[in-house]
């Protein structure tokens, strides 16, 4: 198949997925989307409805090397990257970047690190509903934590820092959550701060009109990643999963970084303490879904009605009660992995999984008990990662030698 080069083939953006770049270059040239889409694609296997990009075929119609659209495009890349360092839902980025790029909307692959666009300091988040990226200019706290998160991903790599920070961003949720409060003030005080400016109140509307879930985790971004280090760190990991003293410096830690405990004795439920006891020793949470390359048509699929739905009625709690954002985002299933490690145990409902995560009964203590003399002698830390203490400042890599010491071949 001869294929002609565009006049105008403009470059993809970072991470652009190619269903949303052949659009945008349908659109600049007054194509039929899916007919270019045909074109340029091939069937995943012979009778296939599933249909992924050739890059040569797409090379021939850009007129750009095959090199150049695969470092931006991770799909077209040989071999194959690690699905698994990416989300498994595509998404719009942050709309100033967007702005370089014509022809329509532009949908990313991003990584799992992607929170905040250091360019333009804005909030990009998880996968939510597509509002337009909101200014962080005003909270310089939450651009810095994501230079920390990202130097956090450095030293442990990605599915130990992923494991991290969704996990103190469910730490964070909970602590958010309850009704009653040991102390008058806390870090819940500042997360409402920000929602203030977050989610305004549009006072001629009567109404919170930039509502999305996704800023109420902008909100608790700086304290989750301030909460990760302790999490990905084998050595702090070891010290929560260990004797009643060591558990009381990790805790003492934590009470360091957010208000902990963060309900009263009472009421029973603590998430820090449930993952000190239950998930401390574990390896880190796995995504619990991939992406998938390649697509039936080309055309991009609008919002799914559940999504939509689910935006809605978590706007309209919001605007009524103005509380419980806690509780919000631990519906949102951007913190499912966490929620669910190892899809087990199952609820019927949701409520059943979050009670779990706060689990630390006498039960629970027998089960963790149980577990922990199975999984005996395994180690839960990544390949990469070392032991270390409270005073490390490095990561040995395997293969390299260690500081003042001479390597041995």
């Amino acid at each position: 198949m001869l294929i002609r080069t565009l006049p105008d083939p403009v470059p993809p953006a970072r991470h652009e997925i190619p269903p949303s770049y052949i659009s945008r270059l349908a659109t600049l040239h007054g194509l039929d989307v899916n007919g270019l889409w045909l074109q340029i694609t091939q069937p995943v296997y012979p009778g296939a409805g599933r249909r992924v990009v050739v890059p040569g075929r797409l090379a021939a119609l850009t007129g750009r090397s095959v090199h150049a659209l695969a470092g931006a495009m991770p799909e077209l890349r040989d071999p194959a990257p690690n699905w698994e360092m990416f989300r498994h839902q595509p998404q719009t980025g942050c709309h100033l970047c967007d702005a370089r790029h014509p022809g329509g909307q532009v949908v990313r692959l991003l990584p799992h690190h992607v929170y905040v666009c250091l360019r333009h300091s804005t909030w990009i988040g998880p996968p939510d509903i597509d509002h337009p990226a909101v200014d962080l200019t005003r909270f310089p706290e939450i651009i810095d934590a994501q230079r920390r998160h990202l130097l956090l991903l450095r030293r442990y790599g990605w599915a130990a820092t992923y494991d991290a920070v969704l996990t103190g961003l469910m730490i964070c949720a909970h602590i958010w959550s309850p009704d009653g409060r040991p102390t008058p003030f806390g870090s819940w005080d500042t997360w409402d701060d920000r929602i203030d400016v977050l989610i305004p109140f549009d006072r001629k509307k009567q109404d919170y009109v930039d509502y999305s879930t996704s800023r109420l985790f902008a909100a608790v971004y700086p304290e989750a990643v301030a909460l990760a280090p302790l999490i990905a760190s084998p050595f702090w990991r070891r010290l929560a999963g260990g004797t009643e003293a060591e558990q009381a410096r990790f805790l003492a830690e934590v009470a360091g970084r957010v208000t902990y405990p963060y309900s009263p004795t009472d009421r029973g439920g603590d998430a820090v303490a449930h993952w000190a006891l239950a998930d401390s020793w574990r390896p880190p949470s796995r995504p619990l879904t991939t992406y998938t390359p390649g697509r039936v048509r080309g055309t991009l699929p609008g919002i799914a009605a559940n999504r939509l739905a689910r935006h809605e009625k978590s706007a309209m709690w919001f605007s009524r009660l103005r509380r419980n954002q806690g509780r919000t985002l631990l519906f949102h299933g951007h913190l499912k992995p966490v929620l669910l490690r190892d899809r087990d145990p199952q609820y019927v409902k949701w409520e059943g999984t979050i009670w779990h995560s706060t689990r630390t009964d006498d039960q629970m203590k027998e089960q963790v008990e149980k577990m922990r003399r199975t999984l005996e002698g395994t180690d839960p830390r990544l390949p990469h990662q070392c032991a270390e203490s409270a005073r490390s400042t490095f990561t040995h890599r395997p293969g390299r030698p260690l500081p003042g010491r001479s390597s041995t071949r």
